[in-house]
């Protein structure tokens, strides 16, 4: 969340989507004064391969204002004061706010002030791979926990009805939401003002249910995943998602390779893969407890709970199930 007073009880489509609330910056500009625009140069060839687009804005008094509703998100080369008095009287609505985050000269510090879960933390935690220390202020950041926008995000959706988030991102700080339910219509679903309701940004696809030993490579993921998407006849795009359990959600081989494919990673909780184990013998259910955790992520993350390929083994380090 950012640190608006009602915005913090929520986490991180584009921010300006017609029917979305908007998780993800995908146009951003960074705004910055003529002494510093090296360092914003710096920035757009660090990370401006991860945005459709980026800009650089020369400061003024009135540069917000001009600006503003165009880009998803303004990234302030500047005290946060300064963005802070420029932009408070253009707040409107969170939903439909530009986020906003500062980074110093240095690139020391990354500071979302407002939209946090709307653009500004994705673009802090993407100058992270610059150097700079994101300072999170929102709750589930804090917490450590994955609110229900960023959830949305691994998943490829976006949140229809934003306001149920403040009691759903609640749920998720007391550990009390549970996973998210597929439905499959055509089907009319009445929901009260404390049910977050996701929609799928484009066709149903497959999920690589992924396990591994700690330690895995990212090389080792990928091409584990490939091998996998080959045999079950499948292509990278028709991929929606990485799902695994939540103790294997901090690989950092798992982590890279996500990133690597654009793919968004949810993890799932031991009792919810238990409800969907796989047909094949794993020795983690004997050693810790866990079933198999690439088939029972897979079968419980995919859209009709159904395997489309059952699990194989890379390198004897990474094992891939797909699901469907």
């Amino acid at each position: 969340m950012s640190t608006d007073t009602d915005d913090d009880t929520t986490d991180s489509g584009s921010c300006k989507a017609p029917d979305s609330d908007g998780e993800v910056a995908e146009e951003i500009a960074i705004v910055a004064f003529e002494r510093k625009m090296d360092t914003a140069e710096e920035i757009v060839e660090g990370i401006g391969d991860r945005y459709e687009s980026i800009e650089i804005l020369e400061y003024r008094g009135d540069v917000f204002e001009e600006h503003w509703g165009e880009y998803d998100c303004f990234v302030g080369l500047m005290a946060s004061g300064i963005a802070m008095r420029k932009t408070a009287h253009l707040l409107d609505d969170k939903w439909d706010d530009p986020a906003i985050c500062v980074v110093d000269e240095e690139l020391t510090w990354a500071i979302p002030i407002t939209g946090g879960h709307h653009g500004a933390n994705q673009v802090a935690d993407d100058l992270a791979s610059m150097g700079a220390v994101p300072a999170m202020t929102t709750a589930s950041e804090a917490a450590d926990k994955q609110g229900v926008e960023k959830q949305a995000k691994a998943l490829d959706a976006h949140v229809v009805n934003g306001d149920s988030t403040v009691a759903t991102n609640l749920a998720v700080l007391d550990d009390e939401l549970g996973p998210i339910e597929r439905l499959d219509g055509p089907k009319a679903v009445l929901v009260g003002d404390d049910v977050t309701v996701l929609e799928r940004n484009k066709d149903q696809g497959v999920v690589l249910g992924t396990g591994s030993v700690s330690g895995a490579k990212k090389s080792q993921f990928l091409e584990a995943w490939g091998r996998a998407l080959d045999e079950a006849d499948r292509e990278w795009d028709d991929v929606e998602f990485v799902a695994t359990g939540t103790r294997k959600e901090d690989e950092e081989g798992l982590l890279e390779a996500a990133a690597e494919k654009d793919l968004g990673l949810v993890s799932l909780a031991k009792e919810d893969l238990e409800r969907f184990e796989g047909p094949t013998p794993s020795r983690s259910k004997e050693l810790i407890g866990w079933p198999g955790i690439a088939e029972a992520s897979a079968i419980a993350a995919g859209s009709e709970h159904e395997l489309v390929l059952e699990k194989i083994s890379h390198d004897d380090a990474v094992t891939v199930a797909v699901g469907g």
